[in-house]
């Protein structure tokens, strides 16, 4: 990535659930100013880095169908079967997940994995476990999305929150048609993006990968590569 590449990363405009928290620290630095100079720059700081932080960039996103996009930016800490979530009713058969870790330095917007159909959103109170345990797919706050894919089947995407994370964004409703790519919510200040794959498709990303939303492509239901591993090198 180019030094200008890197450059409108960091500077992307911000999502809109950001503007809280980006014009509260700055006008809190600019009131406390008046009593110690000092709070003007930690005001600064505090806006700066939720800019950061909620930075909205642009995807390139591949249209040809049958492909799935990650989710969510971010590192792959798990592969593995695993049940979806019960509130799903996808049954007890396991499918492929594809577990990714978003530390705070990661871009939060999450987005479709491909062009479908919401069919359920679902909420389940829960933990605040540290999102990059394994087991906090199944203890810690979630919002799981069902989405059916115009060849008939579906994947799902759950947005878990994690040990500094405490508010998860859904903004897509049931019955909404979503194109590949679309941004569909955001968790605040770093989490974990589960990906439960149609059955029978086989990942085409490692654990320890980098991912980037929209445009990484984690499966292709048109392949018929088996699933592939990877060296840290």
């Amino acid at each position: 990535m180019s030094l200008l590449d890197t450059a409108a990363l960091v500077l992307a405009r911000p999502h809109r659930a950001g503007l809280p928290f980006i014009v509260a620290p700055a006008l809190a630095g600019l009131v406390l100013g008046l009593l110690w100079h000092g709070f003007v720059w930690l005001g600064l700081a505090g806006a700066a880095f939720s800019a950061v932080f909620f930075r909205d960039p642009d995807r390139a996103v591949p249209q040809r169908p049958g492909l799935i996009l990650a989710p969510a930016d971010g590192r792959v800490v798990s592969i593995a079967p695993a049940v979806p979530p019960a509130e799903l009713g996808l049954g007890p058969e396991p499918r492929t997940r594809v577990a990714t870790f978003l530390s705070v330095f990661d871009v939060h917007i999450n987005r479709a994995p491909a062009a479908g159909r919401i069919r359920r959103i679902a909420h389940h109170p829960g933990a605040f476990l540290n999102a990059a345990l394994d087991k906090a797919s199944e203890e810690n706050e979630r919002n799981a999305i069902l989405l059916e894919l115009a060849c008939g089947r579906n994947l799902a995407v759950v947005q878990i929150a994690g040990l500094i994370a405490r508010r998860i964004v859904c903004e897509v409703r049931e019955g909404q048609d979503v194109r590949a790519g679309e941004r569909i919510g955001l968790i605040r200040f770093g989490s974990r993006v589960d990906l439960y794959l149609p059955e029978h498709a086989a990942p085409l990303v490692a654990v320890g990968q980098r991912m980037i939303a929209g445009e990484t492509v984690v499966a292709d239901l048109a392949s018929t590569e088996p699933a592939r591993t990877a060296e840290m090198i």
